[in-house]
């Protein structure tokens, strides 16, 4: 998977959004103002194709003991982040979709109910 297909999956996600609040180089997908995707862009650009992603703590305990693609958030919370090795050897494009798909419907499980309908109505 490369940048631009990592981007058109986060970006086509309802009620998402894209910024750079960090700095120029770490790009964050927003769901209704509230993160659940990063990535380094100056290091996708070396090599280092990773991507943050919430995900459940059970969930994301489970899969770092599965895959070696993926570790703890990186300048993350370790409990609720994963990092994931994007074309590492055992984390599949299908794999990754999954995850920036659990981590987009955990954030907006957690979003107040008046804003998870708003999202409905977008």
């Amino acid at each position: 998977m490369h940048i631009e297909q990592l981007r058109g999956f986060c970006i086509a996600k309802k009620g998402v959004t894209e910024h750079f609040p960090f700095d120029d180089v770490t790009l964050v997908f927003k769901v209704m103002d509230k993160m659940f995707a990063l990535v380094g862009l100056s290091k996708w650009e070396n090599g280092e194709q990773k991507i943050n992603l919430k995900c459940n703590p059970d969930k994301a305990e489970e899969l770092r003991g599965e895959y070696e693609g993926i570790a703890p958030g990186f300048h993350m919370s370790k409990k609720h982040w994963n990092t994931v090795t994007i074309n590492s050897s055992d984390v599949s494009d299908d794999l990754v979709r999954e995850l920036i798909n659990h981590s987009y419907k955990l954030v907006v499980k957690g979003l107040p109910k008046k804003l998870q309908a708003e999202l409905e109505n977008l």
